[in-house]
């Protein structure tokens, strides 16, 4: 059994406890909770619940039983391409029904599982499962990912995200066409209050900003540039769907069924096209590129006929 205990910090006041959990101690959100109904949460000697909000000041107590997480498992997937590959980083091009790393339900590839089987080493910096990984890419998202092999890499990466130094392009084909052309959505993104596995743009969620251009218009569809000036979890996804345009193929979040049947799409038309961020150890500002799978270029080859 683990236990902490820990002084609520003046910018968590009026934070949810689970959330702030996730925050402190680097939980999952839903593991945070898990632990909060179980009773092992004290805010100044009070048992607390996941949904309880904390006092700057106040001392938080913590007490869990430790929970194995999924292992990485070492396979092969010879779609990843390596973009790019040093002492310190390696730069992949994921596949479409590609996970970044284990998680609790998936039982297909992960990036991780990939890297394992080519031999490759990765920083042993975040939580067992995800070791290494400084961003996540959808399963059903395909392009550019950039992975940490070194621990000075690792902690120089995840402050360069968190700081919005890194550029993320992506490309998607929504359904109709945005009007104005070009412009930017903002909207605040949290968990979908009736699903556990979506998000939505929400009043409680994080503050959330795309950035999008048409490129090419179509009769039933548009293909956009996205530059992503935050990154949540399905932000494009999301954002798009609160216009009304979802990305094609995107059942999830809306897209029609029929229009991604004609298309042949199976996922998401959704690919991080370009990324570009000062190379960790030589301060070198790169940048790679990566050019459609076959699925989306079918698609668009179809829409354009």
């Amino acid at each position: 059994m683990e236990h902490r205990a820990l002084p609520v910090p003046d910018g968590l006041e009026g934070e949810r406890v689970d959330a702030a959990l996730a925050k402190m101690l680097g939980f999952s959100r839903s593991f945070a909770a898990e632990i909060a109904q179980g009773g092992g949460v004290y805010l100044d000697g009070r048992t607390v619940g996941k949904s309880d909000r904390l006092v700057a000041g106040s001392w938080l107590e913590v007490s869990w039983a430790e929970k194995a997480g999924p292992e990485i498992v070492p396979v092969e997937v010879p779609e990843l391409g390596i973009v790019h590959d040093d002492d310190d980083i390696v730069v992949i091009d994921k596949p479409a029904g590609v996970a970044a790393h284990p998680s609790l339900g998936w039982e297909g590839p992960t990036v991780l599982g990939a890297l394992a089987g080519a031999g490759y080493r990765i920083a042993t910096s975040g939580a067992p499962e995800r070791q290494g990984i400084v961003h996540r890419l959808d399963v059903g998202t395909s392009g550019l990912m950039v992975v940490a092999k070194s621990e000075g890499a690792y902690s120089a990466l995840k402050r360069a995200f968190k700081e919005r130094e890194v550029e993320k392009i992506y490309h998607a084909v929504v359904q109709g066409h945005p009007d104005p052309l070009a412009g930017t959505i903002e909207g605040p993104i949290g968990r979908h209050p009736g699903s556990e596995w979506k998000f939505a743009v929400t009043a409680g969620g994080k503050p959330s900003v795309t950035h999008y251009e048409t490129l090419e218009a179509f009769p039933y569809a548009s293909l956009l540039e996205i530059e992503l000036e935050t990154g949540r979890t399905h932000q494009i996804r999301v954002h798009m769907s609160a216009q009304r345009h979802p990305c094609v193929g995107d059942t999830m979040y809306g897209a029609d069924p029929r229009l991604s049947a004609r298309l042949g799409l199976e996922r998401q038309w959704l690919h991080a096209m370009r990324l570009g961020f000062r190379h960790p150890a030589t301060g070198e500002q790169v940048s790679f590129e990566s050019s459609y799978p076959a699925d989306l270029r079918h698609a668009l080859e179809v829409l354009r006929t």
